[in-house]
């Protein structure tokens, strides 16, 4: 069983897994670390970390792609995630591996944004990792983010989750998603 989570910076990928992590007591993979580890070891790895999501997670996909099915094929578990983990990726896996991946695409409303942007966005933003910056990105540009990432999950037709209203609440589904398809993949 691979569990991927992927959204836009600051949307809670990294706390999903930690949680995850401690209730199944399985490893998880930060793709920032991978990022990082390969920019520090060879600095023309072909990006830098100030590039763009699209570059860099083409230059990590066939890496994390070569992960996933080794875990995969060795029945092990692990927990993935970045927002380097695009929704068109997931085509690239045939139905032997695809049944074995949990894909978790998380996303805000722009209502949420709107009513949250410093309250509870920004304000968690270090729950897990610190991140010793101030948030550079105004609510339009956040918004904006996560609607052109909400249209390229529907147009991979990748299952999708946006929290509208109550952070607490709605990621409870996301969840309930994960413990049912964990059923699906791993029965015992």
């Amino acid at each position: 069983m691979v569990i991927l989570i992927s959204a836009v910076s600051g949307t809670g990928k990294t706390l999903m897994a930690q949680k995850l992590l401690e209730k199944y007591h399985i490893s998880y993979l930060s793709i920032d670390h991978l990022k990082m580890g390969l920019y520090r070891g060879d600095k023309n790895c072909g990006f830098t970390p100030l590039d763009g999501t699209k570059v860099i997670g083409d230059h990590l996909w066939p890496i994390l792609k070569g992960i996933i099915m080794t875990n995969i094929e060795n029945e092990q578990h692990i927990i993935i995630e970045g927002c380097y983990i695009l929704p068109h990726y997931m085509e690239d896996f045939d139905i032997h591996y695809s049944e074995k991946i949990i894909p978790v695409f998380l996303g805000f409303s722009t209502n949420y944004i709107q009513e949250n942007f410093e309250t509870k966005i920004v304000k968690h933003r270090n729950a897990v990792e610190l991140r010793n910056w101030p948030e550079e990105r105004t609510i339009k540009e956040l918004i904006k983010e996560h609607n052109i990432f909400k249209t390229e999950c529907l147009q991979a037709g990748v299952r999708y989750f946006e929290i509208e209203n109550d952070y607490d609440t709605e990621i409870l589904n996301v969840y309930d998603y994960i413990e049912a398809e964990k059923r699906r993949v791993n029965p015992l």
